[in-house]
Formats: C-alpha cells, structure tokens, sequence
C-alpha cells in the first residue's frame, strides 16, 4: 500500500476508537431517544434547519462508517420530523453513506481482492455488468442483509458508482418507511423487535423477490416480442420437446441428454452419424498418427538398443486399418444406439421453417414436417477451401476427402504438398512424412502453430523437419498449374517466386460453420462465420439454439460436448432454470510428435493483454520415466500470478502431453495451486511426475528464505 491508503485507514480508526472512548453508543440506544425525544422536539422547534443539517451529517456519518445506531437513528427520524420529512432525510443521507462506506471499501481492499482472488471474482463482475442492478436490488430489498456488510462487499467489485447510487436508493426505500413510521410511535416501542414482525420480514423477502419476477416478465415478454411474426405459425400442442439437427459430437450429446431426462427428441443427420470427428477427423486422423509412430520407432531401434529397422508395410493396409478402427468406433455413435436410448433418428436434411417447425427431407424422398418446443443447431464445419487460381484444375483434397483418396493407394503419395501450418496441417504432414512421403508445408504465417508460444512453434517445427517434412513460413501459394500433366504450384516467399511439383495438394487452412440451407437466411437469425448466441447458447430466436462448430469460437470435440450439455439443459429447462456457458476452462491438445497441450494462457496471450505473470518451468530431459522410453525432450511450462501458486496457464510439450495436462485443468477448474499438485502423490516412474516437479521448481523459487536461515541456525545449536 502506499502512504494514503495507510493514513486513510488510521483516520477510520481514530473514528472508531472515539466512539468507543466517548461511549457514543449510548446516544444511539433505544432508551436514550425515548428519554430525550421531548428535548430533540424542543430544538428542532427552536432550530429547524440547524437539527436537520446536524442530524443529516450523523446519520451520513454512521453508514459511511458502519456503526451500529442506524436503526436507532431513522427511529429518530420519524419521531422527531414526521413520516415524509423523515423519510426524505434518511432515505438520501443513508444512500450517500452506503456509497461513501462502499467507496472506501473499494479504495482500501479492491486491489488486493481482485489480486488474490481476481479469477474467482471474474464471472460475479461479469454477472454485475449485466444484472448488477438486480442483484444489488434484491440483497436492499432483503432485511436479513446487513446494509453495512452489504457496502463493503459491493466495494470489492466493479459495480459503477451510479448503479450502486440510485438501486441503493431505490432499495432501501422500503424498509426505510417502515422504520420511520414506527418512529413516529415511538412511545408504544418498548424493543427493537416490536418494529419488525415475522410477517413484516416475509413480506420484504417477498418484496426483494420482486426484481427478479420483473426481469423474468420482461425476458418472457422480449421473446415473445421476438416471435410475434410467427406467433400464428406456433402449434398449440408439440410433436416432440427437442430436434437436434446435426448427429456430430454436440448433437449427439445433446440427444444423449434429451432422452436421460426423458424427453421426447429427434436427431437429424444428413450425412453421417458420428460427424466430422469420428468420420475424418479426431478418429481416422489419430490412428493414421499411431502407425506413422510406430514407423517412426522403427527407424530409431539403435536407441533402445536393436539393429537399425526401415518399415516395410503395405499402404493399403495401413489406411484399410484407419478404416477398420473408424468402423469399430461408429457403434457408439450409430443411429440405432440413440434410438435404443428413446431417440427419433431420422437420415436426411433438416430446414428449420419457423420458431418451431422443422422441414425434414429423408433420403427416401419422404418430406415431413415436425414440431417442437426447441431446436437445437449442432450442423458443425466444413474444410475451408482457400480462393486459389488454378486450385480445381489440379485438384485438392481436404481433411474430409483425403482418407477416400488415399484409401485406394497401394504406396504412400510421393510428393504432397500442404497448405496450413495448424494443427491439422502439422499433425498430417508429420504422418504422412513418416510414411515415406515428400512432404512440403505451406504456411503463410511466421512460424507454424502460430497461437503458441514461440518457442513451442520452434519445438513442433524441429520436430517436423527431423521427420522430413520440408517447413515454408511466411510462404504464400499464389497459383497453380498444369504443364504436360505434371502439377505446380507457384509459392511467394520472401518476395521471390518459386515452383513446387506436386502429386497430391491438401488444403489445411482451417475449417468454416455449416451455415447454408437450414433456413437461417429466411428467419433472420444472424450468422457471420459462426451463429451469434448468448450467453446461454440461444440464437436471436430464443426457441433456436446453437452448440459445436457451428456456434464457435473454439472448434474442438470436447468442446462441443461441454457447449451440448448447456444447450440441451436451458432448451428443455430453460423456462424453470437456464445455465450461462463457462468457458472458463478449456484444454486444447495438438498431437504432433511431441505432443502440444494447453491450457489457459500462454506466455503470448499473457503479453498481449497485459495479464502479469510468473513463469516456471521443468524440462522433461530431467525426468526418470521420459529417461527410460527414450523420450527426454519437452517442457512443462507453467504460468501464475506474481508471488502466487493460483495457475494462470500450462503449455505441455512431451510425450502423452495431453494425458498430462488433466491433472491441471481439475486444478484451474477447482481453484487448486501448485501447492496442492506438489503434495499429491504421483506413481514413480511415470510422466505424469513431470507435473509433481514441475511444481517443486516453483515452491523451491518461494521458499521462506528467512524461516529456512532460522532453522540452520537452529540445527546448529542442536549439534553443539
């Protein structure tokens, strides 16, 4: 603290030592103004405006500096000037010093609040940006709050002055009244408790519900305000409570839930069951990975002490294995698993046609039209296909078609050219190098992986090119040819042109919403690269909601299961109880060779939006088990705040890093530090001690430097 707050605490002291020496307390009991109201009435008669001025910097006084007499004090208000006037005095002066005590409250803890415990108060800021006046309303309006405590806690949020000002005024108003009415029979009050009755309490809780009875009203008559269009459109009875368009990983997980709590749902898939991940991404994508590994092993035998060994495999089999272990996952998410759990599954294109109506066109040519209480958007995204001249003539592939294509290959393709330097991008050349491919990289970006840190962009580029893989940064393909058959693509970098021959082109440049053909256009609902929801993933029309890909910002599976889970709860319970997305928390996992896992912020984004931090970090060359397998290269790094063991963030490269990076997220998400991970026990030898240690070089950076000189002193007179 500097020296004002310090003088300002001293002078808050000093106030209240002198209340207690002068014994001011016994002014401001209960006996005291009965005793006195003749003489009170006196003076007033004889000075009105000096006893109202005087009284107003007393009661000012006492709530800015939260001493008890408040009560005592709006009694005396009524009986000494009456209901209005009394009322009128208490009601500004307690409002003016329930914003000074807040104020000073604000000025002397805030920061050191929002220091230790900023993260945790993060949502209830947020929540008081938006419902700020609701909230605070309710707690006025509620006689079992402490006005006082009430100021100081408000103090330690972001609540504008304004809004706690006028709410503050507004709601207090009513208890005022009550107690300056009863002042003006002070006579017939022998205790405090005569004042408030236990019916009196329950009709002012019911009063402080009162706000929140409004705010209910009005969302109700905004969303009615907002279908009126199509108020003739809506059914009176519904077929069914939800339709799920999109069998991915949100709309299964959706329909999962619909049918646990026993609704009556309809999932649509137009395609395939399963979605993109199942069918070209995550699954297909990681076991093409895990034989390309086992390549790559192969090759480095003389490290755990065999004779050199080049792969020989046949490459049919390999992607005849991708679709093997495809096929052998599909049951978990096949049709007639959710219509064992109670779900329609219907195969065809779904066009939303109202707020509650659902044109589905089945591939038996069947129309049917369906209608709901909900629906649920969960269409997910597409391969985005850069706008590149000559592109359709040499023809591409996509994360969507390559595993077709190269399914009918007997050798791996010879020469195949990547554009994108992502995770997709990363992930496929490393394989597919593995594989014995000529494998070249296109990014347009500085480096590749371009979210993470530098230095994990520099580990995942090394490990590409110790793989083969020819890496291009700031490198753009500005067109491609055919001359005599043989494919090119012409690349800019660095201001030089260059050709590049090619077998096989793969775009990787990332992937776009699944916006198109479902009546979105038509119903107004605005789409621009994902669907705009709010904060509890309904779109413009509150009966339509979005979850996955198709409503962003992050376009992972886990992803899409956790936004499924609200979408479905608040589409179902949404007029009882609605859940606000937390994305508080969110992993992110790139399985190259190393492995790339993330969590919260990195040291990039820590730097770009200002955020202080503390860096630790354990480098996994260090590590017993990563020692044994071989595989002794990578680094846990770990991001705090200053002086704290609260984690801001945790980037893992190594072996099994998003294995690893679990143990971390329950900690984010639980509000647990480094502390808590050091003493937990880790199996010895496993990486997952990497964490443990990791850690440990935080804790020997803390270490109590001044206890620890205290006990070698201590130890030294123990030996004598």
């Amino acid at each position: 603290m500097k020296s004002k707050p310090w003088l300002l605490v001293l002078l808050l002291a000093l106030l209240v030592l002198a209340y207690q020496m002068l014994d001011v307390g016994r002014w401001l009991s209960l006996g005291y103004l009965q005793e006195s109201k003749a003489g009170f009435a006196a003076w007033y008669a004889q000075h009105p405006f000096g006893v109202l001025a005087a009284f107003f910097a007393v009661y000012v006084a006492s709530t800015s500096l939260s001493l008890p007499g408040a009560t005592v004090l709006t009694l005396a208000a009524g009986a000494l000037f009456g209901l209005g006037v009394g009322t009128l005095l208490v009601s500004v002066a307690s409002t003016i010093g329930a914003t000074v005590a807040m104020l000073v409250s604000r000025y002397l803890l805030q920061d050191l609040v929002m220091r230790r415990f900023g993260a945790r108060l993060g949502g209830i800021n947020r929540g008081l940006v938006q419902d700020g006046g609701f909230y605070l309303l309710s707690l006025r309006l509620m006689p079992m709050v402490p006005f006082f405590v009430l100021n100081l806690l408000m103090g330690l949020t972001t609540v504008r002055i304004r809004t706690f000002f006028w709410v503050s005024q507004v709601g207090m108003l009513p208890a005022t009244l009550v107690y300056v009415n009863a002042g003006t029979q002070l006579a017939r009050i022998e205790s405090l408790s005569d004042v408030v009755s236990v019916s009196l309490l329950a009709s002012l809780t019911a009063l402080a519900l009162l706000p929140w009875v409004v705010k209910w009203l009005v969302t109700r008559w905004q969303q009615q305000r907002i279908l009126a269009p199509w108020a003739a459109h809506k059914p009176k009875r519904f077929d069914r409570n939800l339709i799920v368009i999109g069998a991915g990983a949100a709309g299964l997980v959706s329909t999962y839930i619909a049918t646990a709590v026993k609704a009556k749902v309809t999932l649509v898939e137009a395609h395939k069951m399963g979605g993109d991940c199942l069918n070209y991404g995550c699954v297909p994508s990681k076991t093409l990975i895990k034989s390309a590994k086992l390549a790559a092993q192969m090759r480095r035998a003389p490290t755990f002490g065999f004779q050199a060994i080049e792969p020989t495999f046949n490459f049919k089999a390999v992607m005849a294995r991708v679709r093997s272990v495809v096929s052998s996952v599909a049951p978990h998410d096949s049709a007639a698993r959710y219509s064992d759990l109670g779900a329609e599954v219907l195969e065809g294109h779904a066009r939303i046609i109202n707020p509650w109506t659902v044109e589905v066109r089945l591939h038996t040519g069947e129309v049917r039209r369906l209608s709901t209480r909900s629906i649920i958007l969960a269409t997910g995204a597409a391969p985005t296909v850069p706008d590149l001249p000559g592109l359709s003539a040499v023809g591409y592939l996509t994360s969507d078609t390559v595993w077709d294509t190269f399914a009918d290959l007997d050798a791996p393709p010879e020469r195949l050219l990547i554009l994108g330097g992502g995770p997709i991008g990363c992930e496929l050349a490393q394989a597919f190098a593995r594989l014995g491919s000529k494998v070249t990289l296109v990014q347009r970006a500085q480096r590749v992986i371009p979210r993470e840190d530098e230095e994990v962009s520099a580990f995942v580029r090394d490990a590409l090119e110790q793989d083969g893989v020819t890496v291009l940064t700031a490198c753009n393909a500005v067109r491609c040819e055919l001359h005599a058959g043989e494919k090119v693509a012409v690349l800019l970098q660095h201001d030089r042109e260059s050709r590049l021959s090619f077998d096989y082109l793969l775009c990787a440049v990332g992937r776009q919403a699944r916006l198109s053909g479902f009546g979105l256009e038509e119903l107004g609902v605005p789409a621009q690269g994902t669907v705009q929801t709010n904060a509890y993933l309904q779109t413009l029309l509150p009966t339509i909601y979005a979850a996955g890909d198709v409503a962003g910002p992050m376009q992972f599976t886990h992803v899409a299961a956790h936004q499924a889970w609200y979408a479905s709860v608040n589409a179902l319970f949404g007029g009882v109880k609605r859940f606000k997305l937390d994305m508080r928390v969110i992993p992110r996992a790139i399985f190259v060779d190393p492995e790339v896992a993330r969590v919260g912020l990195n040291e990039r984004e820590a730097r770009a939006q200002d955020i202080a931090y503390e860096l630790t970090r354990y480098d996994l060359d260090d590590l017993d088990r990563a020692m044994t397998d071989g595989v002794a290269h990578g680094f846990v790094k770990v991001l705090t705040v200053p002086g704290k063991d609260r984690i801001l963030g945790v980037t893992i490269v190594g072996e099994h890093a998003a294995d690893l990076l679990t143990e971390f997220v329950l900690a984010m998400r639980y509000g647990l530090g480094l502390n808590k991970i050091l003493g937990t026990v880790h199996t010895y030898p496993t990486m997952s001690e990497a964490n443990k240690y990791a850690a440990g070089v935080w804790r020997r950076a803390h270490a109590p430097q001044r206890i620890l000189a205290g006990l070698e002193r201590y130890h030294a007179w123990r030996r004598g």
